[in-house]
């Protein structure tokens, strides 16, 4: 599977762009700011439904105009092509298509089209709360478990219907457990469901982990992950009725599988106090990579692979061995940006894959032929 063909409307800053893409390596080349970043939201759109950066979608129209498209033609499945678009008009609903047909629900796309990205921003799985990381193993599982996606929803939706009724309670200063057990019977069923999928994941999932982590860090460090939840004590039974009382008094649900974390450790201590911003960014790029090993053997072909940013802080020698690693035949699509040029044409007049070069510039893209300006 691979992107052949990216057309953009009025999306961030770009009036119009349209670009015929490799089946292995592209790289968007430019000065920050200039929109490198926004030409991969765009391919995360076509596989999420959204925006990696932005949940706001009338954000994404570019100012002072009425609505964004996004196109994406895409070869999949031997000689079939399938076309995804997007378009927001401003006040309206989102519509979603593939091959022209309207979905009943965005959800049933997730996961067609697997895509991982790794950007700066996932440094915030290792310093920001426990919801960023539960949001990966969502992201993760749910392209190729749909039972799961469709649990997680009806969990949450559920959930926000029990924290409503505890707050009912509190300033009404009135308590029915029956009414409040209506929602209980709808959530356990589902968090075994989640908590049961969310173990089995991480049990396949640290293996890969370690050994692309190895990979990366030369082997010099000792790193893992831990998957922590209430219901590791307790059954879902018992953790409703422990956490009774501390649920009415916050007049929110405290405990479940809505508070489940990874603990992320490097020689035993936690990553995030005592890793260097190198050691973090090759912990994080190892998951990345760990995720899309894992899609793949799932999914049976392999996801579209976005690098946003990623050599920063990384030495050069790092650098080549990523390029060489994603250069293998066991990878498939991949997209880079990057603001040094000369690193990029060096890159590649060492390592001989097919690839293009695009230079971002005044709200538009042009490709370099032959990696050589003309």
């Amino acid at each position: 599977m691979f992107l052949q063909k990216l057309t953009l409307a009025n999306f961030k800053n770009y009036p119009a762009v349209e670009l015929q893409m490799s089946p292995k390596i592209n790289c968007f080349i430019g000065n920050n700011g200039v929109g490198k970043t926004n030409l991969l939201d765009a391919i995360h759109y076509l596989s999420f439904c959204k925006s990696y950066f932005n949940a706001v979608d009338s954000q994404n129209v570019r100012h002072d105009e009425s609505f964004f498209a996004i196109h994406g033609m895409y070869h999949k499945n031997g000689d079939k092509t399938d076309l995804i678009s997007c378009v927001q008009k401003l006040n309206h609903k989102k519509q979603f298509k593939l091959n022209r047909k309207d979905y009943e629900r965005l959800a049933d796309h997730i996961g067609l089209f697997p895509l991982v990205m790794i950007s700066p921003y996932d440094r915030d799985l290792i310093n920001e709360g426990s919801d960023i990381r539960r949001k990966f193993l969502d992201a993760v599982i749910s392209q190729f478990d749909k039972n799961y996606l469709y649990d997680l929803i009806n969990y949450n939706k559920a959930l926000t219907q029990r924290n409503s009724l505890l707050r009912q309670f509190s300033e009404n200063h009135f308590f029915d457990p029956d009414l409040l057990e209506i929602w209980n019977e709808q959530m356990k069923p589902l968090a075994n469901n989640i908590y049961q999928q969310r173990k089995a994941f991480i049990k396949d999932f640290i293996p890969i982990f370690q050994d692309y982590f190895d990979f990366i860090s030369g082997g010099k460090e000792q790193v893992s992950i831990k998957y922590t939840s209430h219901l590791d004590e307790e059954n879902i039974d018992d953790l409703f009725s422990s956490s009774l009382e501390k649920d009415r008094a916050l007049r929110y649900t405290s405990a479940g599988i809505h508070k489940d974390d990874l603990e992320f450790r490097i020689f035993d201590y936690p990553i995030k106090k005592f890793g260097s911003q190198g050691q973090q960014k090759s912990f994080v790029i190892a998951i990345k990579l760990a995720q899309f090993e894992y899609t793949k053997n799932i999914k049976g072909f392999k996801p579209i692979l976005l690098f946003d940013d990623i050599f920063d802080k990384l030495d050069d020698n790092r650098v080549e061995q990523l390029i060489a690693l994603v250069s293998k035949n066991s990878f498939g699509q991949v997209f880079i940006t990057d603001t040094q040029r000369h690193r990029i044409e060096y890159i590649f007049n060492t390592v001989d894959i097919d690839h293009k070069i695009f230079e971002i510039k005044d709200d538009d893209a042009f490709e370099i032929p032959n990696g050589k300006e003309s």
